[in-house]
């Protein structure tokens, strides 16, 4: 069905990242890429200040290399991470890559959730490609 899919990867203990790359693998065509993303939340203007410009970029190195290690090994998944607020990063990456389809999981929305949005909501409403959301 699809040719260029995009996991988003949230590291949230209730998040069943497995489930997602079952759901990846079924929905991909032969030869299809699948994109783990992993969005690294900017830090906060008036923090990132004191933090070294070196801290950061471990920051980041260390968040790839445990998106590798969850993968465990697997060649059929392309490991990457990126820094920004999630939904909107989420939605960039996938219009800059020409990602077919994002599979995201979400939680059982709460009053917060519809006056301010959730992650997946955000991707929902703005992606250009088709999404699935997992619960």
């Amino acid at each position: 069905m699809y040719n260029n899919i995009l996991v988003a990867v949230a590291y949230d203990e209730t998040r069943d990242r497995a489930a997602a790359f079952d759901v990846a693998r079924t929905l991909a065509d032969e030869g299809a890429v699948i994109t783990a993303l992993h969005v690294l939340e900017d830090i906060p203007v008036h923090v990132a200040h004191y933090i070294p410009v070196e801290q950061a970029e471990a920051g980041r190195a260390e968040a790839l290399a445990r998106l590798k290690a969850d993968l465990g090994g697997v060649t059929d998944v392309r490991p990457v991470v990126v820094q920004g607020n999630p939904g909107a990063r989420i939605v960039e990456y996938a219009a800059q890559h020409e990602i077919d389809c994002i599979i995201i999981a979400s939680h059982r929305p709460g009053l917060a959730d519809y006056v301010l949005g959730s992650t997946a909501s955000r991707v929902v409403r703005h992606a250009k490609c088709s999404v699935h959301v997992l619960r």
